[in-house]
């Protein structure tokens, strides 16, 4: 056996990048990413997009941005995401473009499989589609669709997918009304 154990339970090529990339990025990121001042944005999209992430035009994220693996990650134009956000990819995450993450959510593309022995570690796509509004405090989980133009109330727990242009709240989170749209 080698020295990770954590090596040998996951699936081959789960990670998405060599041990090697994976320890650079989580170096990168604690004494160049984390540190940077707030004003810093191209400077994060940069470090990101070196990495391999997907990051599009104008996008705003806080230096307490946690990202797992940046090359399982998509922004598009436009979009923010607050403080002390979490993005756990360990599977795909999508967040479309002019959408907000707001401070303290938990994006988490990870989970495990309760089914087998093993609890195998799984990595279910998360996708946020354009003109999305999560509150403080979100907790997403994996696997979900959160529809265009939806907002969701802080401290929300978003188990299964929410359909586009709603209100949603809730643990878990549940249509509560439509948006209404911009007159």
């Amino acid at each position: 056996r080698g020295l990770d154990v954590t090596e040998d339970l996951l699936p081959e090529g789960f990670r998405g990048r060599s041990a090697i990339v994976v320890q650079l990025w989580w170096l990168v990121d604690a004494l160049l990413f984390q540190p940077s001042p707030q004003i810093a944005f191209g400077w994060r999209r940069m470090l990101l997009r070196l990495f391999g992430a997907s990051i599009g035009r104008n996008v705003l994220l806080r230096p307490s941005v946690r990202v797992t693996y940046p090359w399982k990650l998509k922004i598009g134009d436009f979009s923010w995401i607050g403080d002390d956000v979490s993005l756990y990819s360990l599977g795909p995450i999508s967040i479309g473009a002019h959408t907000v993450i707001s401070q303290g959510s938990y994006i988490c593309a990870g989970t495990h499989d309760p089914t087998r022995a093993d609890f195998a570690i799984l990595g279910p796509p998360i996708v946020i589609e354009d003109q999305v509004w999560l509150a403080s405090q979100v907790f997403v989980m994996p696997g979900v669709t959160v529809g265009r133009g939806t907002m969701v109330a802080a401290r929300s727990l978003v188990s299964s997918d929410l359909p586009a242009g709603q209100f949603c709240r809730g643990s878990p989170a549940r249509v509560v009304a439509a948006r209404r749209s911009n007159p």
